[in-house]
């Protein structure tokens, strides 16, 4: 990786540090400050617990305070948690029901093939280089067996712009704004490139992705029949805005999820916070943003990388006229 990426990434690393150790609470955003929580933690469950069954050995790696860990290890999972946080650490290990460890998800500390699933619901986007995405996903491969699962979790792009664009400046009217009609860098960078910001405040993110192109990232790290959803749908972000636990607005915004979940042409309109995939070693990938937030991938590991480039080079083909 060149040097200048390797410093912006240091620079994450240490905002991530600073974020979730001090200036933000990832446990209260998922089940006390508004209904968007509650929505995410409900519907991302419900995609887990569908296709692994209880009793299962699961590694949740960037698993924060261990919400998710929790709610497994009580339906009889055998889970271990990685978080690269000591504070969520701490946290997750006072559940008393599961293991939890610092780590990081591009180098786990697994043997491989010793999980029957992993969810990687954190980790991608905050992480700028897509060296970096490709192998925390391949990490995740490493470690589940043939036949597990693999959940993973990007931040749409048009969810960020969302925010930066019309939310942010709403609420607080001393962030960046465009100046006689010229966009801040930011702006520019996000919309062109899914670029984080590199502030010395703020939600680190590293990479905002579009539902496509986390697509592409699972099949080249090795992932096949990929498909991209929705998971939280375009009325999340006005919840978690307005912080309402409004029950008739949750169920609205979990109607409006489902009906947006399934739909390609859509998925990059759900302003929520997160997409999710998924696919089979069976694995499946989550798309934090505004338009998904699941996909599922299914893997054979015998020669997936090869089959991979196979379909690239067949949609290569199929796309040129000539």
């Amino acid at each position: 990786m060149p040097r200048m990426e390797q410093r912006a990434q240091a620079h994450l690393d240490d905002r991530i540090q600073a974020f979730y150790g001090t200036e933000f609470d990832e446990h209260d955003r998922l089940v006390g400050r508004s209904g968007q929580g509650l929505l995410e933690f409900e519907r991302t469950q419900r995609a887990v617990t569908e296709r692994v069954p209880a009793g299962s050995r699961v590694i949740d790696v960037g698993g924060a305070a261990g919400i998710h860990a929790a709610a497994l290890a009580e339906r009889g999972d055998d889970v271990v948690l990685v978080d690269p946080v000591p504070r969520h650490v701490e946290q997750a290990a006072a559940h008393g029901t599961f293991t939890a460890r610092l780590g990081d998800a591009r180098e786990l500390p697994a043997e491989a093939d010793s999980f029957d699933a992993a969810l990687l619901l954190g980790p991608l986007y905050h992480l700028a280089e897509r060296a970096d995405r490709l192998r925390a996903l391949s990490e995740a491969m490493r470690v589940v067996r043939p036949g597990g699962w693999v959940f993973a979790a990007g931040v749409s792009r048009l969810s960020a712009l969302s925010w930066v664009t019309v939310v942010e400046p709403a609420l607080d009217p001393d962030v960046e704004r465009p100046v006689d009609g010229v966009l801040p860098d930011f702006w520019r960078r996000l919309i062109a490139e899914g670029g984080g910001g590199l502030g010395p405040r703020g939600f680190p993110g590293g990479h905002f992705h579009l539902a496509d192109e986390l697509e592409r990232e699972a099949v080249e790290a090795g992932l096949l029949d990929v498909t991209v959803i929705g998971l939280e749908g375009p009325g999340a972000q006005a919840i978690e805005v307005a912080r309402s636990h409004d029950p008739a607005l949750v169920e609205a915004a979990r109607t409006l999820a489902h009906a947006f979940e399934a739909e390609p042409g859509l998925r990059d309109h759900s302003l929520d916070p997160p997409i999710v995939g998924l696919a089979s070693v069976t694995r499946w990938v989550r798309w934090q943003g505004a338009v998904a937030k699941a996909f599922w991938l299914t893997v054979e590991r015998p020669q997936r990388r090869q089959r991979a480039h196979m379909v690239a080079r067949s949609r290569r083909e199929s796309a040129d006229p000539g």
